[in-house]
């Protein structure tokens, strides 16, 4: 027990009895008591410390006496408070049952019926509150109890009494604010003192949102990011990810979404009405929602003018729920897309088409223009483009490092134009291919070139070589380091892209290890570089050694590349960046139920294979590759409530994943040579966290898949075989001397192993019958073997429940019904749905819940370009995080 507990308990002992802590939040820890006068279980909430320093103790308890005449069914009473050993505490209820994150939890999404009759009772407790000028500031599932199925709102007046107090002005004081991103209204985001009963309509909608389709309307890496999505964006249409949700419920929830308080319901009873009534919505409501649904979000370009002033006046409101104490000022994340004009929209992918001022203050792009294209500028303050004058034709565009002057390739020449106005002026003819400039401090120009990396004096005159690239290799994209005295660039060869540096005092090139193409150097002390699948990373780097010290770490994907390398992505010097975007070919991860509806799971798209859940269902390991030639790639961890993604190899090719049951660990086949060439595959196994590095569990010829583990996590069983031989499958001891058996060899392929949950029995596709089926034997055996698919399976997983095994029949998925005691049989099979899902053979390429109502799979996406996104402060919020 902490020392406030203790001096809390010695202060209260004639009153409340202390048993345990129930939890933490924001502004308070929970604990369960006995309220000894009137024999009861109660919860007792101690504010913390350093809140109820900057708000004022004396002031706090005034306040929050003004709930105590809140009495309402659906509205969690306060029972007492005080101030103990100068602790300042508040008595609750104690409700037996759990809270409504904890059945989202579980069950991720409600029956629409249970969701709206949920929603209803929290509306009328808000309304009865609003109408006794109380409004809640931080509706969200953890504050939704649910006693007997009905729903209780906690907390009531709790943030009331903080933003009254005298320290409510303070918060940034504590790291603390009001409201969770997810569920706070775009004015609460933005800092407004003034905060109506609509805000908590907004959070009921945004509540509802989620026990409808399983996530809140808005999610992100971050809260800065999450809030940026809640003032810039609008949530995707509910029923497009849940057919069955009714068109009036649609219509109330987004209307209760509205970003403007004006266009959301006058008071909550009035959604609660609009929930269980169709028709009944307000008719200027009505027309507000056809017209919200109407339009495209990213065309509304209202809703892009007030993100500047919310994402600086919110970051304050940002620090309680990361529940740190800042140490100075820090802006938050901000991601956005910049829908431009039809007539000077980006071009596509023609040489590098975006570049960012050094200050982050402004982009310039290439777009289109009646004469084919030209230069655009646009400030980040500004809603329009601004032709640049005389850019007609115009491409590659860099930045003067003072930000004044804008250079560019035009007509086969570098040439430049100052930025306050004036004519272009020519530098230097470039013939040939220009493959990217760079303007050091010196104002000198240095550009790439077929001849390598050529310099010019900015005041014009005649270029010449710095360094020439070897056979077979181009130096591309060079990126002065400050002070002029170093370029990064790429030197590329085939598809390899590696970072280089050159001195140009000594014209010494040093290459170095690390891969990646348009380097780009931050202040912060990174290189952001870009990969041939579109993904943009951040990796360490030591500008006066010249070295990378640390891993890369994902920062933006879906960057346009073309078939050259050419980059669509901007970066300044303080780290902003922006790049145009594309929904590139590859596949995207869906959770599809039993019936065949889909919904995203809020993940990119990317070149994915063979997803694994973690045992909690929390996490899912992927095999990713860099590019469609699946000639690098690696396993990912996505987190599928977080909605954050992290590599976990770094390999030549690390994939085919497989969790340990405790999930700790993951499993891995590393491919030395592509999982398309060479016949080695060795498998390995990492800490699941990242936090160690890989060990070898099987090295031997051939190449061999994990597909589980027995015995607790003690033994392992894999697949596969040295090629041009039969495949098997074999164990592998992991408890004592790591010695391996054979499980299943025979003069056919046998492969794809899945054990049952007891581990007495295990499933696997073989060939003997003349095409794959699913069979089930005993593990590990001896004993017979039965025949589970009828006219052809592959890809078994075992239920985690155990009745059911799962296996694909070409498009379809099949679940048979088994029972194991005393002895195996086949029950019935079903088909579940079908659907054009991607497929690797003897690869598994999907994955099962473990209550059996959800698969993890991936469907294939086409290319689809988009606009250019702006990401501001990720640096900033990295290093915080670190």
């Amino acid at each position: 027990m902490t020392d406030s507990a203790q001096r809390l308990t010695a202060a209260l002992a004639d009153r409340y009895r202390i048993e345990r802590e129930l939890g933490q939040g924001g502004m308070a820890t929970v604990y369960l008591a006995q309220d000894v006068k009137h024999d009861r279980k109660v919860a007792l909430k101690v504010l913390r410390p350093e809140l109820a320093a900057v708000i004022g103790g004396e002031r706090f308890l005034a306040e929050i006496k003004t709930t105590a005449n809140l009495q309402h069914p659906h509205i969690l009473s306060l029972f007492d408070s005080g101030d103990a050993a100068g602790i300042v505490y508040y008595v609750m209820p104690y409700v037996e049952g759990e809270s409504l994150r904890d059945r989202l939890h579980r069950e991720r999404q409600l029956p629409i019926d249970e969701a709206v009759r949920i929603a209803t009772e929290v509306a009328s407790a808000l309304d009865y509150a609003h109408r006794h000028g109380v409004v809640h500031r931080d509706i969200k599932p953890e504050n939704i109890l649910l006693h007997d199925g009905s729903a209780m709102v906690a907390d009531f007046g709790i943030a009331l009494a903080v933003s009254r107090s005298e320290g409510g002005t303070r918060m940034t004081e504590t790291g603390m604010s009001l409201g969770t991103p997810y569920y706070m209204s775009p004015e609460q985001a933005m800092g407004e003192r003034e905060i109506t009963a609509k805000s908590d309509v907004y959070a009921l909608g945004a509540v509802l949102y989620e026990m409808l389709t399983g996530e809140p309307p808005f999610t992100g890496p971050s809260a800065q990011a999450i809030i940026a999505r809640v003032v810039t964006e609008e949530p995707r249409s509910l029923t497009l990810q849940r057919k069955t949700i009714p068109p009036h419920v649609e219509a109330a929830v987004e209307t209760a979404l509205a970003k403007l308080p004006a266009d959301r319901f006058a008071t909550a009873a009035q959604f609660a009405e609009a929930l269980n009534k169709p028709g009944a919505m307000p008719a200027t409501l009505a027309r507000t929602a056809v017209t919200r649904a109407a339009a495209p979000a990213l065309s509304r370009r209202s809703a892009l003018i007030p993100w500047g002033i919310a994402l600086v006046t919110g970051a304050a409101a940002l620090w309680a729920w990361l529940g740190r104490k800042p140490a100075a000022p820090l802006a938050p994340l901000a991601r956005f897309g910049i829908q431009l004009p039809r007539d000077a929209e980006p071009v596509g992918a023609t040489g590098s088409t975006i570049s960012f001022s050094p200050d982050g203050s402004r982009i310039v792009y290439v777009g289109r223009a009646p004469s084919g294209q030209r230069l655009y500028v646009r400030g980040l303050d500004q809603l329009d483009p601004v032709p640049v004058p005389g850019s007609d034709g115009g491409i590659l565009p860099f930045f003067s490092a003072d930000g004044q002057w804008l250079g560019f390739k035009q007509d086969n020449r570098l040439v430049k134009v100052a930025l306050a106005g004036g004519p272009v002026t020519p530098v230097c003819d470039a013939p040939g291919e220009t493959y990217g400039a760079t303007w050091t401090p010196g104002d000198t120009i240095i550009f790439a070139g077929d001849s390598g990396l050529m310099d010019v004096p900015a005041a014009g005159g005649t270029a010449h070589v710095l360094a020439r690239p070897g056979k077979g290799e181009s130096f591309r994209w060079p990126e002065a380091l400050p002070g002029g005295r170093v370029v990064l660039f790429t030197a590329m060869e085939g598809r390899v892209l590696k970072l280089a540096a050159l001195t140009r005092s000594t014209g010494e090139v040093k290459r170095l290890t690390q891969t990646g193409g348009y380097p780009r150097y931050v202040s912060a002390g990174f290189v952001v570089l870009t990969d041939p699948s579109g993904i943009i990373s951040a990796v360490p780097f030591d500008a006066r050694r010249l070295e990378t010290t640390g891993n890369p770490v994902p920062m933006a994907d879906k960057v346009i590349i073309n078939t050259d390398g050419d980059v669509n992505l901007g970066v300044s010097r303080s780290g902003a960046f922006a790049y145009q975007g594309t929904v590139a070919f590859g596949s995207r991860l869906l959770l599809v139920d039993r019936r065949g509806a889909a919904r995203e799971a809020g993940s990119d798209t990317g070149f994915y294979y063979m997803p694994r859940l973690s045992p909690d269902d929390r996490r899912v390991a992927v095999f990713r590759f860099t590019d469609v030639n699946l000639a690098a790639g690696d396993v990912w961890v996505m987190d599928l409530l977080q909605h954050t993604r992290t590599r976990l190899t770094f390999d030549t090719v690390s994939g085919v994943p497989a969790w340990t049951p405790d999930g700790r660990r993951i499993a891995y086949t590393r491919f030395p040579k592509g999982i398309l060439a060479g016949p080695t595959g060795s498998i390995y196994w990492v800490p699941a966290d990242g936090s160690g590095t890989p060990e070898s569990l099987v090295v031997a010829p051939g190449r061999w898949i994990p597909a589980g583990f027995a015995a607790g996590g003690r033994e392992l069983v894999y697949s596969g075989g040295v090629l041009g031989s039969k495949t098997q499958i074999r164990r592998l001891d992991l408890a004592g001397s790591r010695t391996d058996q054979q499980f299943l060899a025979t003069n056919f392929n046998n492969y794809n192993p899945s054990l049952s949950p007891d581990g007495h029995w295990i499933a696997y596709v073989s060939d003997e019958s003349g095409r794959p089926e699913v069979y089930v034997r005993p593990f590990p055996g001896p004993g017979g073997r039965w025949q589970v698919s009828l006219d052809g399976g592959q890809e078994p997983v075992w239920s985690r429940a155990g009745g059911e095994i799962f296996f694909r029949n070409a498009d379809k998925m099949m679940a048979a019904q088994v029972r194991t005691q005393p002895g195996f049989e086949v029950l019935g099979r079903s088909q579940l749905f079908t659907g054009s899902y991607d497929q690797a053979g003897r690869y598994r390429d999907y994955d099962v819940t473990r209550d059996g109502q959800t698969f993890v799979m991936f469907q294939p996406a086409q290319s689809t370009a988009l606009s250019v996104f702006v990401t501001l402060n990720w640096f900033g919020q990295f290093r915080r995080r670190k």
